[in-house]
């Protein structure tokens, strides 16, 4: 791999939608093609042709029962590592993913109480145990989440606090059972604050 090498090949961000992941991670990648290293930054749901159609109905489409939305997420993801994730990590790119695995758990294992075992069972299958080598989980408060969501929101964002306060904990608690891929940052701070955090933690293990 050109320029900086890096050990973490896999890079998650999770957290609370309005966290600000999806800005960091576009940050990171920048700042990584910056120094010459090929980076795939990519989405959950989506990434793929099906993974668009996928995410469409599970953001923007009517009811979907806590399993049927925990498959659909699963097949998406499944589509997602064979045709895009696996194939940049053996080529020797980095790849940066807005949410993975461990929304699954979080959002549907806990939050909706379908177990976290049982999901994370399901997705390991589909993914064939590939794992992130490191996670970032930006924690904000749920007020904080709900304000920067505005108005206009999809399914998911519609739930309310009482379940986004169930993502949080949901969180904590991955977090706290995997210590050594997670990385827990404060995602109230000014968004460049931020990004000097996840770069000098991505450094650390290069």
């Amino acid at each position: 791999m050109a320029g900086r090498a890096a050990s973490s090949h896999f890079i998650s961000f999770e957290g609370l939608d309005g966290c600000g992941k999806t800005t960091q991670a576009r940050l990171l990648a920048d700042r990584l093609r910056a120094d010459g290293v090929e980076v795939v930054l990519t989405r959950e749901p989506g990434g793929t042709t099906l993974g668009e159609e996928i995410r469409g109905l599970l953001l923007h489409g009517g009811h979907v029962a806590p399993w049927a939305e925990a498959a659909l997420y699963a097949a998406s993801r499944a589509q997602h590592v064979d045709e895009v994730i696996r194939p940049a990590l053996e080529r020797g790119a980095v790849v940066v993913c807005d949410r993975y695995v461990d929304s699954s758990v979080a959002y549907q294992g806990i939050a909706r109480g379908l177990g976290l075992e049982q999901v994370l069972e399901l997705n390991l299958a589909v993914v064939g145990g590939l794992m992130p080598d490191l996670t970032f989980l930006l924690e904000i408060g749920v007020e904080d989440a709900a304000a920067r969501m505005g108005d206009e929101r999809d399914r998911i964002e519609r739930e309310d606090d009482v379940f986004r306060a169930r993502v949080v904990e949901a969180y904590r608690s991955l977090a706290a059972l995997d210590p050594e891929r997670y990385v827990v940052v404060d995602g109230t701070r000014a968004v460049e604050e931020i990004a000097e955090e996840i770069d000098g933690a991505v450094r650390s293990r290069s």
